[in-house]
């Protein structure tokens, strides 16, 4: 795949506005010496650029600009959109949000702008033309940043009126939406558009339990909420283009930000880019899904556009990256797809909340630090593979639904189980496979299911029309599809399939579900398999009869004891699995063991180990990337003894012990 950029895009954010100019001069000297080669500007100087209404001043980022440009730094250019400076808040109250609660927002913060204000669109539309129009020429310009990070959500007058022609655009007539959102109940009936409501806690919605009473209605406001922020992120999109025409143009995404619809926000963005900030106890696991998520959303290599390169500043803990832990961390985004390592922040801020995030030069200004040192021997690196890893692919035959609209719907039903959360379903099944080095590609609901011998669909609790006819097509066609609890429930407006769970999933999957108990916290029942094999499980049991399926496993106690809790179906030439229960790690392993065997999968190398082996597929080579994130020393699998490390151009030698954080990357020569 052809790449976006011409070298491995390796810097970060970079704030040169909040620093004397003889500060640039050191900052210049130490980017080189620690083979930084981009910078990201202008992320936040909205109020620097334009002080008052009719006013704009580019003083200082000309002379930024000229300064990156003199020191043939790739500059990617944001176009500051992502704070509001305070002179329109004070004349434009209304391009402040109003909250959940119904609150209005004075002026502060950031993302803080009313995505329906027309002030807003005004002024946003404005900025970015007038930096394409100053800047577009300038070569060292290699990607355009829109805003940072959008999230949350308005409930303003304005959005009230934009929802409701966003509502006559998609149901076209109040009997449709009345149909739709179930208004019978309670008496709700909508007799008149201005009768609509945005479901915040002053009316339909709520701020305890599922967070809503009418969820076809809050579904229907994220999905009016995400594309609003869309349009707003087109809207800049599009004034830039006037100006320049090739230089790719994305905005900072946030792996499972449950608020934005990312398979369609990508449809818009040249290049995915996103924003990786673990805890100190997340699993590493976890990193490498949404990194694969990221890649899954264009299905194609992305940017890293933050990471931090020591510790974070507003999560409870931020421990420091242990020695080595931000190579080893860069690593494993490169090899699940990313073409830029980038950090915030390249300087660390003097005040502010963000004054203890990490950065590349720490408070003390030197490069005798541990950070700078490891930021440096990284950059030398990178800057020696970049062109041999930037633009290979991930390949896998597996693939994993994560669908928006599922994680919305299931998360605003209002039952069986709180503690039943959309992404940890969704990783309870990555990690089988990440611990198997079995490589997987996140997946849409609408994806071409064909390319995969394996599709995996837990909790897909929305099926929306089309979808179970493409899933049994894939399946009849010789797929193997793993389904689970709480799937096929509802429609798009979180109405109920009629009939018997799990709807429109009942024939293919050969089971019908009467029931579905709620497990408490401190309630656990057991299965046990037709081999005797027992397993714990939680959360919730379905109750279900077999329809032609055959019995996997059954439940051991309460009423249901002897009942179906894991079933397996012949359905055209595939199969379908449809587990009832919310299984323990183990037994979830036992099932996926039996979909893979079934479909035939292979791990990225044929050993066990419990090293991280990621394959990316460059022209002619294979590239491995082999990390140890476990605490205690591994030995590196036989099969690639005497292959080529990219890294040193060493062979290496099957057996030879790799520490914690240790690395290498494999070349194996592609016949």
């Amino acid at each position: 795949m052809q790449p976006k950029f011409k070298k491995m895009l390796y810097g970060g954010d970079y704030n040169p506005n909040q620093w004397p100019k003889e500060i640039w001069d050191e900052d210049m000297k130490l980017f080189h010496q620690a083979g930084i080669n981009s910078t990201t500007i202008n992320v936040f100087s909205w109020a620097k650029i334009q002080p008052s209404e009719n006013e704009y001043d580019f003083t200082e980022l000309d002379e930024i600009v000229d300064t990156l440009t003199k020191e043939d730094v790739q500059i990617v250019m944001a176009t500051s959109t992502g704070a509001l400076p305070a002179w329109m808040v004070h004349r434009y109250p209304e391009v402040a949000r109003t909250d959940f609660e119904g609150r209005h927002h004075k002026f502060g913060h950031r993302h803080n702008a009313c995505p329906n204000s027309p002030v807003f669109q005004k002024y946003a539309k404005r900025l970015a033309e007038k930096l394409a129009e100053r800047y577009g020429d300038n070569k060292n310009i290699v990607c355009w940043h829109i805003s940072n990070e959008y999230g949350g959500e308005c409930y303003c007058e304005n959005c009230a009126k934009a929802f409701r022609v966003w509502l006559k655009d998609k149901y076209k007539t109040l009997d449709e939406v009345n149909k739709a959102w179930n208004m019978e109940f309670w008496g709700h009936t909508i007799y008149d558009w201005d009768e609509i409501v945005p479901p915040n806690d002053l009316g339909d919605g709520m701020p305890w339990g599922s967070g809503t009473a009418f969820a076809g209605m809050s579904l229907d406001y994220m999905r009016f909420n995400s594309d609003g922020m869309l349009n707003n992120y087109k809207m800049e999109r599009d004034a830039i283009r006037k100006y320049d025409k090739e230089t790719p143009i994305t905005t900072n995404l946030m792996g499972t930000y449950k608020g934005l619809d990312y398979f369609k926000w990508a449809k818009e963005m040249d290049i995915v880019s996103w924003d990786n900030y673990p805890s100190y106890n997340t699993p590493w696991s976890h990193v490498a899904m949404t990194h694969d998520l990221m890649r899954g959303l264009k299905d194609a290599p992305f940017m890293l556009m933050e990471q931090t390169p020591s510790q974070q500043n507003w999560q409870p803990y931020n421990s420091l990256k242990k020695p080595g832990q931000m190579r080893a961390q860069s690593y494993q985004t490169v090899a699940h797809g990313a073409d830029t390592i980038q950090f915030f922040q390249l300087r660390r801020s003097v005040g502010g909340c963000e004054k203890f995030h990490g950065a590349v030069i720490a408070h003390a200004g030197t490069a005798d630090t541990r950070v700078f040192r490891e930021v440096t021997q990284l950059g030398k690196e990178l800057e020696k593979i970049g062109s041999r890893v930037m633009g290979s692919e991930n390949h896998a035959k597996v693939g994993i639904i994560f669908d928006w609209e599922n994680y919305w719907a299931l998360e605003y039903t209002s039952g069986p189980n709180r503690d039943l959360r959309y992404v940890d379903q969704i990783e309870q099944m990555y990690n089988y496979f990440y611990n198997k080095n079995i490589a997987v590609d996140m997946i849409p609901i609408d994806a071409d299911f064909s390319k995969y011998d394996l599709v995996a669909a837990p909790v897909l609790y929305m099926v929306k029309d089309g979808v179970a006819e493409s899933l049994e097509a894939y399946v009849q066609a010789g797929g193997t599809l793993i389904t689970t609890y709480m799937s096929g429930i509802v429609g798009q407006s979180d109405n109920v399939h009629l009939g018997g769970y799990p709807g429109p999933l009942r024939k293919m999957a050969g089971v019908w579900v009467e029931e579905i108990d709620a497990l408490a916290p401190e309630q656990r029942n057991k299965i046990r398999f037709a081999d005797g094999t027992e397993e714990e499980c939680r959360l919730v049991c379905d109750l279900m009869h077999l329809e032609g399926a055959e019995e996997i496993a059954q439940y051991e106690s309460d009423f249901y004891a002897g009942m179906t809790a894991v079933a397996k179906n012949q359905f055209g030439k595939g199969t379908v699995y449809y587990v009832g229960t919310d299984l323990s790690e183990s037994g979830l392993a036992k099932v996926l063991a039996m979909a893979a065997d079934s479909a035939a999968i292979q791990p990225v190398i044929g050993e066990a180990t419990a090293l991280e082996i990621t394959k990316r597929q460059a022209d002619g080579e294979d590239l491995y990337f082999i990390i140890n994130f476990k605490d205690e020393e591994i030995p590196l699998p036989a099969v690639f003894d005497g292959k080529e490390d990219i890294l040193t151009g060493e062979k290496v030698q099957g057996g030879e012990m790799l520490k914690k954080y240790g690395l290498r990357i494999v070349s194996v020569p592609r016949a």
